[in-house]
């Protein structure tokens, strides 16, 4: 083994076992709105919206593993003028390096989204639920394991391998604002433009860790986008960018996503469905660069990315990082047009 993966593993096993300051993340952050902010719950172009996310990351040095579920909808939309409700539940589990420390959290959330005028929706969401931890002692290797000439399992390290698990409770707040130009019921992809500004605070009561030597710090999250529909061609662009900054830890990600709309929506009928792929990637400042491409059928949607790693810690990787995939389901069909479109494009995907 060489002493640069040596090193990374020993780094990784530290930090997952002591620190864990750092939330789950995926490169794909634009395809788990709940996670990042609880005003994103009910903000889309629909009734429905579900989500699945899997992420599996350095699986050829020291393994994370991340997965999740998501499921809003926006309530009372006929009853209530001009605002209605937004509801959600989120549920991800990470299973983090050699130590196998996993965390599952379960958070329900709600939302006030609230039209200002023809352009303007403002939203405001919390969100409530609980964490639990837990930790594998059965893999740890032990200094009083060293026979003398290397590590040796068979020597007992004296120390326990058992862990008991712990749950805390976990709550967050968050807003947004998206602009909308061009919103009638037949206007199509190209000709649509949209802004979006979130920024949330994540664990506001900053919850106790058992495993690790401080309280799990506030995250302060800010995130933008634009979509940007080229008039008179197939194609639209999707510029994003999200700030991170949690304890001491800040992350950025940013890039650009081109849509090409391969075939449009009918407009009366409805038998030819909306398909379009996007294509493009982000840069997570000092850390990795992600393609990512995205098909698009109607109500469904599936991302795939990965990360290429370009941070010191390249050599031991071997610049692979980790691959990501997300599926979305939206009803109704966000892209349905004539008298059986049902509201205005809030949403940039």
């Amino acid at each position: 083994m060489r002493v640069e993966r040596i090193l990374f593993v020993c780094l990784i096993t530290v930090s997952t076992t002591f620190v864990q300051a750092q939330d789950m993340h995926f490169s794909q952050y634009f395809q788990t709105p709940l996670l990042t902010n609880p005003a994103n719950t009910g903000v889309f172009n629909g009734d429905v919206r579900a989500s699945l996310n899997y992420r599996n990351q350095w699986a050829n040095l020291s393994p994370f593993t991340t997965y999740g579920l998501s499921f809003d909808m926006g309530l009372l939309k006929k009853k209530m003028k001009d605002k209605y409700i937004g509801a959600g539940l989120a549920i991800f589990r990470d299973i983090a390096g050699d130590s196998k420390l996993s965390t599952t959290v379960v958070n329900l959330s709600i939302s006030s989204v609230i039209t200002v005028n023809e352009h303007n929706d403002i939203s405001a969401g919390i969100q409530g639920g609980f964490a639990q931890k837990s930790l594998g002692g059965s893999n740890f290797e032990w200094g009083s394991q060293y026979d003398g000439s290397g590590y040796n399992s068979s020597v007992n390290s004296n120390e326990s391998s058992t862990y008991e698990d712990y749950t805390y409770g976990d709550f967050s707040a968050g807003i947004k604002w998206v602009y909308s130009k061009n919103t009638s019921d037949n206007v199509v992809a190209s000709d649509r433009f949209n802004i979006s500004l979130g920024f949330s605070v994540l664990h506001i009561n900053a919850p106790k860790q058992e495993f690790d030597l401080e309280k799990l710090h506030r995250e302060f999250v800010t995130d933008g986008g634009m979509y940007i529909g080229l008039t008179g061609s197939s194609f639209s662009l999707i510029p994003s960018i999200i700030y991170m900054q949690q304890g001491p830890l800040k992350e950025i990600n940013a890039g650009l996503l081109i849509r090409y709309a391969i075939r449009e929506e009918t407009k009366y009928t409805g038998l030819l469905k909306e398909t379009a792929f996007f294509f493009g990637a982000y840069y997570r400042f000092g850390d990795a660069v992600v393609p990512t491409i995205m098909f698009e059928v109607a109500n469904y949607a599936i991302g795939l990315s990965y990360d290429i790693n370009v941070s010191g810690l390249k050599d031991a990787t071997n610049s692979q990082g980790g691959f990501e995939i997300s599926l979305r389901f939206i009803n109704p069909n966000p892209f349905k047009y004539g008298a059986g479109a049902k509201y205005k494009r809030r949403s940039l995907y």
